[in-house]
């Protein structure tokens, strides 16, 4: 069978029985068609026997020296990517039986620590009151930076939330967020309020909890037409930022570090925020460990550094 089919039935297995979001399964495909179109060009036979350690070492020096379109060559980290789905790709043939390089054999590469960048208590109150309170905008995009902060919500599931689907009176709601996984989030009673301000200043039947209303409304148009994209939140996180004169890039994300750093300083478990960040892995929420290195410090200067 030609390695092209390999692939499918791989990424069928991701999105069958791993439950791999349309973005992962587009990554991998991604990745995974780079390194067979290498091959091809290499006059390399295009079959499992061919990914040996020798090849391998090769794909990665070509992948060292590819642009990235802007001048550039690609990124540690996006070449990393390409050896992450080529080892998964490995890992699946190995628990079937092929006969194919193990994948334990391919080291990947060291990356450098990830960078957190977070808001500190005064940015992010800055930032909240940013928004004018006169328009259904300005009222619209109060509920969503308080619905970032209080729940660390990644974009994309923030843009997915229907209103009939949040309990405001709970202050809580389910959610399927990265990788199909599960989980309740929760709304504080600041986040909630704002929600409902919001809702009740809309005149639309639209179920999208967030719409927008900018230019002119065609009634005619369905929910996903009306639904504010990621896109939208992102510019509108970056113009409030820089209307408060915050000094930092600041993002969606920035706004779900910022939650998970503040439930980690105020005392939470690590445990804890995973399950309210969705994280499948504890690890993935160790990133946010070293940003309260100064409150630890601060807590052992109090307890044990008098001494």
């Amino acid at each position: 069978m030609a390695l092209a089919s390999y692939v499918s039935d791989f990424l069928d297995y991701l999105r069958v029985e791993k439950g791999s979001s349309p973005l992962t399964l587009r990554n991998y495909e991604h990745y995974l068609s780079r390194l067979i179109n290498w091959m091809d060009n290499e006059k390399i036979p295009l079959q499992l026997s061919s990914i040996t350690g020798k090849n391998v070492s090769k794909y990665r020096l070509y992948l060292s020296k590819l642009t990235d379109g802007r001048g550039g060559v690609l990124a540690s980290k996006t070449q990393g990517y390409h050896i992450i789905a080529l080892r998964s790709f490995l890992k699946w043939l190995n628990k079937h039986d092929h006969k194919v390089m193990a994948a334990d054999k391919l080291e990947l590469p060291k990356v450098k620590d990830r960078q957190v960048s977070f808001l500190s208590g005064e940015q992010v109150n800055r930032l909240l009151s940013a928004p004018s309170l006169s328009s259904i905008v300005g009222k619209r995009d109060k509920a969503i930076l308080e619905l970032l902060f209080s729940t660390g919500l990644r974009v994309s599931e923030l843009c997915k939330l229907n209103r009939d689907k949040i309990d405001l009176d709970r202050r809580e709601f389910g959610i399927t967020g990265k990788g199909g996984r599960s989980r309740v989030v929760f709304l504080s009673t600041r986040a909630s309020e704002w929600i409902s301000l919001y809702l009740a200043a809309r005149k639309d039947h639209y179920n999208p909890l967030f719409v927008r209303h900018k230019g002119k409304i065609d009634p005619t148009l369905n929910d996903e037409k009306m639904r504010l994209s990621p896109r939208s939140v992102q510019r509108l996180v970056k113009k409030y930022a820089r209307k408060v004169k915050i000094p930092v890039e600041v993002t969606p994300h920035v706004l779900r570090h910022s939650f998970a750093t503040d439930l980690l300083i105020a005392g939470a478990d690590l445990r804890s925020v995973q399950e309210m960040l969705g994280h499948k892995n504890v690890a993935t929420t160790q990133i946010y460990t070293h940003v309260t290195n100064k409150h630890l410090k601060e807590v052992y200067e109090q307890y044990h550094g008098k001494g």
